[in-house]
């Protein structure tokens, strides 16, 4: 893998740290902006729904931007925003500050996603996904732990600080490190924009979109709404927050370390064993969540599962937007995001039910299940090189 693309997996751990820390300073923030919990939870869906938007937005903008600078660019507005998110005392301006910073993650990530499926070969596109990603899942064992921490000890407002300051170098190595070159001049004479977005409404796109998004709904929803289960229902310390992050990120950096490996040539097998597996595991949390050592094996586990099918599927959705050069990265981030954005929002409903914190675990089970149930007919969808014809 070239060297360019850890660089991206880089700033993808800084900006990736801010998409994921909420799930540890959500009753630290809400009680300072005084807000319920279920409330503060919608920061989450505020950024996935701007990131949703912003992909092919921006994308589709960026097409004849220089890359180098477009990214850079991207990752200083991002720190930009987290800026302002630290220094106000409204929730309606932290929430745009939310909104603001996912349109500058979403163009990151649509330009970075395109950019990496061009720097490997083209039966590498697994691969290269899991290395870009595998800064999300970094973030995950080191900055969002790190992040509550430092939000326990500091305040929320510190996590926030510090994100904007881990932006900097991110910045630099992007700007040291990346073809300067344009998205168009990497494609020549490929299909223009009209074209690539006609490729939305191919069956084997939108259905690896959908399945993509149901799996990160069920992640997200769980993920956000993990500390309360930690500390209420468990009745855990609040320090045992951050231990149950590190885990769900070391699991995670598990999954899509398999999952790269795999996603290119097996993915139908990655859906069989770890869609099932994953189904089982969210129930089993809810049931088990009294029992410290299974709690956390089970959060471990969980990770693993997660992102080794959910990453599965997005590389998915760029082998079936191939004819969609410039915009595929985008179709993958909104995939991604639009799980993101929906998983919390059923996540907090479910918190008003009688499995009170336990709801979210319950909630993931079901939209994994239905996954699984969409599935079923379309296995082909998932199967390297079978895919884009069997829906045709």
């Amino acid at each position: 893998m070239p060297l360019s693309l850890y660089l991206l997996a880089m700033a993808v751990f800084a900006m990736g740290t801010s998409e994921f820390m909420l799930a540890g300073l959500l009753p630290d923030l809400a009680a300072d902006l005084d807000v319920a919990v279920g409330t503060a939870g919608t920061l989450t869906s505020a950024f996935a729904v701007g990131m949703v938007v912003g992909a092919p937005l921006v994308a589709a903008l960026a097409r004849n931007w220089p890359r180098r600078s477009s990214l850079a660019g991207f990752i200083l507005a991002f720190a930009a925003a987290h800026g302002v998110g630290a220094v106000t005392s409204s929730f309606p301006v932290l929430f745009a500050t939310r909104v603001v910073a996912a349109l500058a993650y979403a163009g990151f990530l649509a330009v970075a996603l395109t950019a990496a499926a061009t720097l490997v070969p083209a039966s590498r596109k697994g691969r290269a996904l899991a290395v870009l990603l595998s800064g999300t899942t970094v973030a995950t064992i080191a900055g969002v732990p790190g992040g509550s921490a430092l939000g326990a000890v500091l305040g929320w407002r510190a996590a926030f600080w510090a994100v904007a300051a881990l932006c900097l170098p991110a910045a630099l190595c992007v700007v040291k490190a990346v073809p300067a070159g344009r998205a168009m001049e990497e494609a020549p004479g490929g299909p223009g924009l009209r074209a690539e977005l006609a490729q939305l409404a191919r069956r084997p796109l939108l259905l690896v979109m959908l399945l993509g998004a149901l799996v990160n709904a069920a992640t997200f929803g769980s993920f956000t709404f993990l500390a309360p289960v930690v500390t209420d229902t468990a009745g855990l310390g609040e320090l045992w927050i951050s231990v149950a992050l590190v885990l769900f990120g070391a699991g995670s950096l598990v999954g899509i370390t398999v999952a790269g490996r795999l996603s290119d040539r097996r993915p139908g097998l990655i859906v069989a064993v770890g869609g099932p597996l994953l189904l089982i595991g969210w129930p089993a949390l809810a049931v088990l969540v009294h029992e410290p050592v299974i709690l956390f094996a089970l959060v471990f586990m969980q990770g693993a599962l997660s992102f080794a099918l959910g990453s599965t599927l997005i590389t998915r959705v760029l082998y079936e937007a191939a004819e969609a050069p410039t915009m595929a990265g985008a179709y993958a981030t909104a995939a991604l995001n639009v799980g993101a954005a929906v998983g919390p929002l059923i996540a907090a409903t479910a918190l008003s039910t009688p499995a009170g914190n336990l709801g979210p675990l319950w909630a993931s089970g079901l939209m994994v299940a239905i996954a699984l149930l969409i599935v079923l007919p379309f296995r082909a969808v998932v199967t390297a090189g079978r895919s884009a014809e069997a829906l045709r």
